[in-house]
């Protein structure tokens, strides 16, 4: 590089330019180093070891917008997919319904790494696709535009990823495509099916921000059971009965756990105040009648999040759209459905009771249209 080429009014040796008049004034070091790392590539940490880390893997479909992509591919078939996204490969695709949580993931790895530099606890983004390979491409061309530090790929050419979750050590997978989140549940990993909200509503960039359902996401389905076999009253004096006895753990148990974790991190640092993860129970249960176990459930775990809302039956999406989680995950449809209608990013979990009764009525319409 030219000596005049190194910055206005700075020499090759850092000194300032202008002649005697400069020539008395401090050398202005700061800047110039300042200058000089700005021409420096910078490096992309590295990234953990899947043992350490927190592995949360999504789906392309998730991560991105891909509606015409699949709609070739439905129509067309899979060459004329595979040939158009080749063909469009320089083009990035759009966020999709994962891509404000994962944004926020990252969020919060800056702060973890800046905290505890030698730490692999971190989140790490694993892109779990059955794409063909090919497609792979446009896929990284996408992840490099927006910056994303995502490292590891698994794409299958038209097989099911599903038996390779556990090899990735994934602690939650994320999708859109509902058949294979319940064969991941059935696998004992904690996974959640990808909704799009219906409309815009911004979320934060510096705290990550995650909701929860208690029965048949948090905890088992064991009272849900109550209810629908034996109604309201039989579960208020189910849960009265068996206050002090802790509910069995739903699917979405341990990815808690690993947020707590991560917290504890930030307080142990005088951060509790400042941490950039906070997590919030949102359920239906009545507080007096049936909150005391869901909460000291939570106790017995070692576990707790930042805010416990019961909402006694009333519809969740107004308390969600106050919170505006980066993800919020229920068990129920219609609250994911209520939840879209407020702008809130929702995860479904097919668990539980709930999802039998679901697929016993989809089975009876299917034959009753027969």
């Amino acid at each position: 590089m030219e000596p005049a080429a190194v910055g206005k009014g700075w020499s090759a040796d850092g000194q300032a330019a202008g002649g005697a008049a400069e020539a008395g004034k401090p050398q202005r070091w700061e800047e110039a180093k300042t200058f000089y790392d700005s021409l420096t590539p910078q490096k992309k940490p590295k990234p953990p070891k899947p043992e350490n880390a927190i592995t949360i893997a999504v789906s392309s479909l998730a991560l991105f917008r891909m509606e015409e992509e699949q709609k070739i591919y439905s129509e067309q078939g899979v060459e004329a997919y595979v040939k158009y996204q080749l063909d469009h490969e320089n083009e990035p695709f759009l966020p999709g319904a994962a891509f404000p949580f994962v944004k926020a993931l990252e969020a919060v790895n800056t702060q973890l790494r800046e905290l505890y530099p030698d730490s692999e606890e971190l989140f790490d983004i694993v892109l779990v696709t059955n794409n063909h390979a090919q497609v792979g491409v446009r896929l990284i061309n996408s992840i490099n535009h927006y910056n994303l530090f995502i490292e590891r790929f698994c794409m299958t050419g038209g097989n099911s990823p599903i038996c390779y979750l556990k090899a990735y050590h994934t602690n939650l997978y994320l999708s859109s495509d509902a058949e294979k989140v319940s064969e991941a549940i059935e696998e004992g990993i904690a996974a959640a099916t990808m909704f799009s909200p219906s409309k815009d509503v911004a979320v934060s960039e510096n705290q990550l921000r995650v909701a929860f359902d208690g029965d048949a996401v948090l905890f088992s389905d064991e009272s849900e059971q109550i209810v629908k076999a034996h109604g309201l009253d039989m579960f208020f004096e189910h849960e009265k009965a068996y206050e002090n006895k802790p509910l069995a753990q739903g699917p979405l148990k341990g990815f808690l756990e690993s947020l707590g974790k991560l917290q504890k991190k930030f307080y142990s640092k005088g951060l509790r105040l400042e941490c950039p993860i906070r997590t919030y129970l949102v359920t239906a249960r009545s507080a007096a009648s049936s909150g005391a176990r869901a909460l000291k459930t939570l106790r017995s775990w070692g576990l707790e999040t930042d805010e416990a809302l019961f909402l006694a039956g009333a519809p969740k999406g107004p308390l969600l759209e106050k919170i505006r989680p980066h993800i919020f995950f229920d068990d129920q449809m219609f609250h994911v459905e209520g939840a879209k209608e407020s702008g809130t990013i929702a995860a479904h979990v097919p668990y539980g009771i709930a999802q039998k009764q679901r697929r016993m009525a989809q089975e009876k319409a299917t034959k009753n249209s027969k």
